[in-house]
């Protein structure tokens, strides 16, 4: 049977707000690749356009076009292992980026022999290579070497009369010499948001594993403490029952005490995590739902912690995990603020399109509940599109609340 630890909850279904994160990475992947393969086509179709102009060329016209499309093609196989590099095993996946160097090596010498022309020999190898996993640090020198050795084979190639003159015959040129920093350019972007993405990952992580080790401390400093102290009470007391009864029974009735204190220490410990400031509880909503992907406006008291936490606690925490569950993922509003009434929390967010009318789950229940026996109000309502939930509590219910949780 697996230890407490080794036992995995499953994680269910993701919140709508990380839904739309994980689709604003794939969109954002889909316009990066789409922006590399656009500017490999154009740069084809301006060659193909070159050499329609020159006479009798079918043959060299197939071989630029149909061999584009298969260098065009290979580029995708490049394009998707640079995706996955990150989750991939260390070293050079060669049975992977072969096939793809193989193509543009064959395509780019048979139509620059075709056309004549060594700057087409050259660049669609020279392309294949900027896209391959380089370390970082290293990806900078290699298009700017690819860029270097591209303009000067375009120099070569106009010093011995293979480009045309004039400024049409040049935009295949420029076009094949600027194409590595193009595309690296859009892969940078592309990595700029993974290193994000991965980053709020990280510090999410982070922070609850703080959050674990902080709490796992304070039960092991208590009990270890309490549970050490009854040892020694117990051990006494076998000691002591053949010879002194009446010593031997004290000892047992000091151990029934350090077990008491041991509860009750366990007991306050619990409700010291639990009484929770009511604007770091505002914050942390807000932060969370951020970190879900979803666009947070917050207004929080600035005399927030006098709020009633044992009553407004439980409904910041409860609406927070509606919104994630159930909301649209694209927005919501926070407002904590003094009232005539008392205090009034207040949370607003989107709608899942189709999803207006829904009954009020079970969660909500329970709000309305403990708001009632607190004697606040609840109110539900749509505004604008958006789901609202508002809570009104009397200031004097935090007293009594704090009051009933030490008891």
């Amino acid at each position: 049977m697996p230890s407490p630890s080794a036992v995995v909850e499953p994680l269910g279904d993701p919140p709508p707000g990380a839904r739309q994160l994980a689709r604003g990475i794939t969109a954002t992947w889909w316009y990066t690749i789409s922006a590399v393969l656009f500017l490999e086509v154009f740069l084809v179709l301006v060659w193909v356009l070159q050499t329609l102009a020159e006479p009798g060329s079918t043959t060299a016209l197939l071989v630029v076009a149909l061999g584009g499309l298969v260098w065009w093609a290979s580029t995708v196989v490049l394009l998707a292992s640079y995706r996955h590099r990150l989750d991939a095993e260390p070293g050079i996946p060669w049975a992977r980026i072969a096939g793809p160097l193989l193509i543009a090596i064959a395509y780019g010498a048979a139509a620059g022999l075709m056309i004549d022309s060594w700057l087409l020999a050259v660049m669609p190898l020279a392309q294949s290579v900027v896209l391959l996993n380089w370390p970082k640090g290293v990806r900078l020198r290699v298009v700017v070497l690819m860029t270097l050795v591209l303009l000067c084979i375009a120099f070569i190639d106009a010093a011995r009369g293979a480009a045309p003159a004039g400024a049409p015959g040049w935009i295949p040129a420029v076009y094949a010499i600027l194409i590595p920093a193009m595309s690296v350019s859009s892969l940078w972007w592309w990595d700029v948001l993974v290193a994000v993405d991965r980053a709020r990952a990280s510090e999410s992580r982070l922070a609850a594993t703080q959050e674990r080790l902080r709490v796992a401390t304070d039960v092991h400093d208590l009990q270890g403490h309490h549970l050490q102290v009854i040892a020694l009470q117990l051990e006494l007391a076998e000691r002591l029952m053949g010879r002194d009864p009446d010593a031997a029974l004290e000892q047992l009735q000091a151990a029934r005490v350090s077990v008491d204190e041991a509860r009750q220490g366990t007991r306050d410990l619990a409700t010291r995590f639990r009484s929770v400031p009511l604007g770091d509880e505002v914050a942390n909503a807000r932060d969370l739902l951020s970190a879900a992907g979803l666009a947070v406006e917050a207004d929080i008291a600035p005399d927030a912690d006098d709020a009633p936490a044992a009553a407004l606690g439980p409904v910041i925490r409860e609406t927070t995990t509606n919104v994630l569950r159930h909301g649209g993922g694209r927005h919501a509003r926070l407002a904590l603020r003094r009232v005539p009434q008392g205090w009034r929390y207040e949370v607003a967010n989107d709608v899942i399109a189709g999803a207006a009318g829904e009954p009020v789950g079970s969660g909500l229940d329970g709000v309305r509940r403990r708001i009632s026996e607190a004697g606040g109000t609840l109110e539900i309502r749509d505004h604008d599109g958006d789901f609202v939930v508002m809570v009104t509590v009397p200031a004097s219910v935090g007293a009594a609340s704090d009051a009933g949780e030490r008891r």
